[in-house]
């Protein structure tokens, strides 16, 4: 099959995560060992919507050289953000108010203009979506599933998860020590805005006393009952895990900030937990956010196999002629599904599945269990 391709282009969208270079690297050598020219567009898509900003013209080569040594590197050589929005973009008007246009047209044309014949789209849910509606305008393109929160559908696993999941691990085990030294209840609370992955397993790795996730509204009165247990027992120390999107029956999700055109910054339900346990229990609490430590640092070497994997699947898929699809991973394979079913639904936590199980059955609780009477 003849593709007519001769030059790809690489964007990295949204949140970073560990990983990302692993794609880059991966997707570079594998476009160029076909023969194909490859460039990495700066901060998303602004490399091209803004390219007067950029001393490079807001696009890097992506050459051998340029890659070499970066798969252990956090973050990305290219930049992102999650202010660049070609559908939805933000632009100044003469009186100074802020408007949303509609760029798609306009990012098309400097695609063309740059001679860049297809694009692979390193993006979560948001990415993904615009790079399904780029698609639908006519742009050669795939994508490829990045977020630390494990909450995108279609694929078994996404890369940055594990290395989030590690280092949260590790945080919390260092925590135990000083809970313990000071018969404290802490609350840790990580990232995880529709989806409890993160602290499901972190928690269960560490082995905590309780987890608390979006999938299961909670009250704190089963967990306050713990504590009070387990103090009897003479633990007088106790751990909570908590994601930040976790909500209380009846409640909604604790906002941090939110500004016009963004969305809400979920934050503070740590310290609202420990405010409220500490005042059912009557011992001394403590919150510790993680927020975007989970983010950083070095790819653990199964988020740098997954990133090499699905930079080569994405190039593999265009060499095949694909458009507008996802590759993802189906054990043992890297398969290829449509961008417009894997953003359809987010992947959530069932709440009966055999993690949950496991921690219920291991005396971890999730507040929505029964409370003795008395």
């Amino acid at each position: 099959m003849t593709t007519g391709i001769k030059r790809i282009a690489i964007s990295t969208g949204g949140g970073d995560a560990p990983g990302l270079n692993a794609v880059i690297y991966a997707t570079t050598l594998a476009a160029r060992n076909r023969g194909w020219d490859v460039v990495g567009i700066r901060d998303g898509f602004n490399g091209l919507l803004r390219s007067d900003d950029y001393a490079d013209g807001g696009m890097i080569d992506l050459t051998r050289h340029r890659v070499r040594g970066i798969i252990h590197q956090g973050g990305t050589i290219l930049g992102s953000t999650n202010r660049g929005n070609p559908i939805a973009y933000p632009v100044r008007q003469a009186d100074g108010s802020w408007a949303e246009v509609d760029r798609t047209e306009e990012l098309l044309e400097r695609f063309a203009e740059r001679g860049i014949d297809a694009l692979v789209t390193v993006g979560g849910d948001g990415s993904l979506t615009i790079g399904d509606h780029l698609h639908r305008a006519g742009l050669r393109l795939i994508g490829v599933p990045k977020t630390i929160d494990n909450d995108l559908d279609r694929t078994a696993s996404t890369f940055g998860f594990d290395s989030a999941v590690g280092f949260a691990s590790e945080c919390i085990d260092r925590l135990f020590s000083t809970a313990t030294s000071h018969s404290r209840i802490i609350v840790v609370e990580v990232m995880g805005r529709y989806a409890g992955w993160i602290a499901l397993h972190a928690g269960m790795a560490s082995g905590v006393h309780a987890i608390l996730i979006p999938e299961i509204p909670y009250r704190l009165e089963p967990v306050a009952e713990l504590i009070t247990q387990r103090a009897q027992r003479g633990s007088t120390y106790s751990i909570v895990c908590v994601a930040e999107g976790a909500v209380p029956v009846g409640g909604g999700r604790t906002v941090a900030a939110k500004a016009v055109g963004q969305a809400e910054r979920l934050g503070g339900i740590g310290s609202k937990v420990a405010a409220e346990l500490e005042a059912l229990t009557g011992r001394e609490s403590r919150a510790v956010v993680l927020g975007h430590l989970l983010r950083g640092g070095s790819p653990t070497s199964l988020d740098r196999l997954l990133g090499l994997r699905f930079g080569a699947a994405a190039v593999r898929a265009l060499d095949e002629g694909h458009s507008g699809v996802m590759v993802a991973l189906n054990p043992p394979t890297v398969d290829y599904v449509p961008l417009a079913e894997a953003i359809s639904r987010q992947k959530t936590v069932p709440p009966d599945c055999d993690s949950i199980q496991t921690a219920r059955d291991m005396g971890i609780r999730f507040g929505d269990e029964s409370v003795a009477a008395g």
